[in-house]
């Protein structure tokens, strides 16, 4: 009887260390922390989810996220945009629906790309089921923004992150 006591008294107070190591562990604030961007463009709501990592003193454009190379536009799992209703992005129709958002940075035009498979991690890109892709201009960012971030206004989407913004501008499709 004293042994069996002893023994619940141990599997207790291993189940409490456990599940404060477990508890401790969750509260740790992430890497790339998710993050949603949400707004209204004409009569369309655009939502964007994506993680956000931090500069932490790299340098991003060129090195961290290379030039000429197909970007995930965040990290984790693939950034992801979903309009309700059809849009116009660039001046091209695009359906409503999610798509995963990747990008293909160079220093003076960028490739954006909207991709069919909304859920994947974000390197497993396939080409294949590109829904659209448009090239826009990016510009130096008004201040320097230590996390990734996405904007949603009324002129589409802005992408912000070191010290570079990227505008896609973005309208309601025409019926």
């Amino acid at each position: 009887m004293k042994n069996t006591r002893i023994f619940a008294l141990l599997a207790l107070l291993l189940a409490f260390v456990f599940s404060t190591a477990t508890m401790a562990q969750d509260q740790k604030p992430k890497a790339s922390p998710p993050a949603t961007a949400t707004g209204k463009v004409g009569d369309a709501t655009v939502t964007i989810n994506y993680s956000s990592p931090s500069v932490k003193g790299r340098t991003i454009w060129g090195e961290l996220v290379p030039y000429g190379q197909v970007w995930r536009s965040g990290a984790n799992e693939a950034t992801t945009i979903t309009f309700d209703k059809p849009v116009m992005v660039e001046g091209k129709p695009l359906a409503a629906g999610t798509y995963s958002f990747y990008t293909i940075p160079a220093e003076d035009k960028w490739t954006v790309i909207f991709n069919k498979t909304a859920k994947q991690w974000g390197t497993q890109y396939d080409e294949k089921q590109d829904a659209l892709r448009v090239t826009v201009t990016p510009m130096k960012a008004p201040t320097m923004n230590e996390r990734l971030k996405y904007d949603v206004n009324s002129n589409g989407l802005l992408l912000s992150w070191e010290n570079m913004a990227v505008p896609v501008k973005i309208t309601t499709a025409k019926k």
